[in-house]
């Protein structure tokens, strides 16, 4: 497993400056939406007519939290016969959003090892680890979140322990280190930079 691991890495490594620019709304922070398959009716897959089965993997297409393996197997899908859009509802898709989970993941723990956040390193190293398609998805949904939120308020430690910072930037650091996930995040990017003093 660590070989293909660092393998990926390597890849993820080269590839991230053309990817950050195109990487998924979970990746960033929104939730992504789950693997489950809408249809017009709560008719199973298999007895799904072709129209209901393009209408499904349609739906999947505009998702704007779509990935690329989610688009061009869904793509593929509807190119095919019949039976290949089933395939693709039943299983392709969750094959497909599990290869898109792993390339964000990679994208991430690149972006955490640049930036020394060892919690999200750590936390995606377990996650590689388990490997699971439900484990990478409870990652980028909630496990990441939780886990920069950690090296977040360790950042804002870190302000706190400097002596030489003004009586108004220690007075919102100790605002924000028990603040949410979203507010540590708030005062790391944007909230130090608007204290006066």
């Amino acid at each position: 497993m660590r070989p293909s691991r660092a393998a990926l890495f390597v890849a993820a490594t080269a590839l991230t400056p053309a990817l950050l620019f195109t990487t998924p709304a979970f990746a960033t922070g929104s939730t992504a939406a789950s693997t489950t398959v809408t249809a017009t009716s709560d008719t199973p897959v298999d007895e799904m007519s072709e129209e209901e089965l393009r209408i499904a993997i349609l739906r999947i297409l505009a998702d704007e939290d779509s990935g690329t393996a989610v688009v061009r197997e869904a793509n593929e899908a509807l190119d095919g016969t019949v039976e290949e859009m089933r395939n693709f509802l039943e299983s392709g898709y969750r094959l497909a959003q599990t290869e898109d989970d792993r390339v964000a993941i990679f994208r991430i723990l690149y972006l955490a090892t640049e930036n020394g956040d060892r919690a999200v390193v750590r936390e995606v190293n377990r996650v590689l680890d388990d490997g699971s398609p439900e484990a990478l998805r409870a990652f980028l949904e909630t496990g990441y979140r939780l886990a920069q939120a950690e090296d977040d308020r360790v950042a804002i430690f870190r302000i706190l322990a400097d002596p030489t910072i003004s009586d108004a930037l220690r007075a919102a650091a100790e605002d924000a280190v028990d603040g949410t996930p979203e507010e540590l995040r708030y005062f790391l990017e944007v909230g130090q930079f608007e204290v006066d003093g």
